[in-house]
């Protein structure tokens, strides 16, 4: 009997379905100085900006930071202002102030629906004090 409840944990808990979180990528644009982030999922941008009024929504999802000296900062750093456009499935920005040679700057990536539920805090308890976004960092 104990084999049995054994079997039907395994199934019930080993065969989750984990999902693939997107790779974004982050170019440099020389030309027009701005940075292109690709490897998002083109329907749900699309969507975004279908819906969305102005820039502000993403600022608040692709948000671009200065790198601080003191790396351990990086959380109290002023959002850099700029324009984001949809252009060919990626989304460009284009900072208000251009970039600064030779200084190192911070895309953060929020993890959105990475742990939806109680289940998923249950099951790993990782996810309780990893990071739910990614930080990508690009030197001008």
């Amino acid at each position: 009997m104990k084999k049995l409840w054994l079997l039907l944990f395994l199934v019930c808990f080993g065969c989750a379905h984990q999902p693939r979180t997107p790779e974004v990528r982050v170019t440099l644009i020389d030309s027009n100085r701005s940075i292109k982030f690709k490897g998002l999922d083109y329907a749900i941008i699309g969507e975004i900006d279908r819906n969305s009024a102005g820039t502000d929504i993403w600022q608040s999802l692709l948000p671009v930071y200065r790198m601080p000296a003191d790396t351990d900062l990086k959380d109290y750093q002023p959002v850099q202002p700029g324009v984001y456009k949809l252009k060919d499935s990626a989304i460009v920005f284009t900072p208000d102030t251009p970039f600064a040679k030779g200084k190192t700057y911070f895309m953060r990536y929020y993890k959105f629906g990475d742990a939806n539920g109680v289940w998923d805090l249950i099951r790993s308890k990782k996810r309780l004090r990893s990071p739910h976004y990614v930080d990508l960092g690009f030197k001008w």
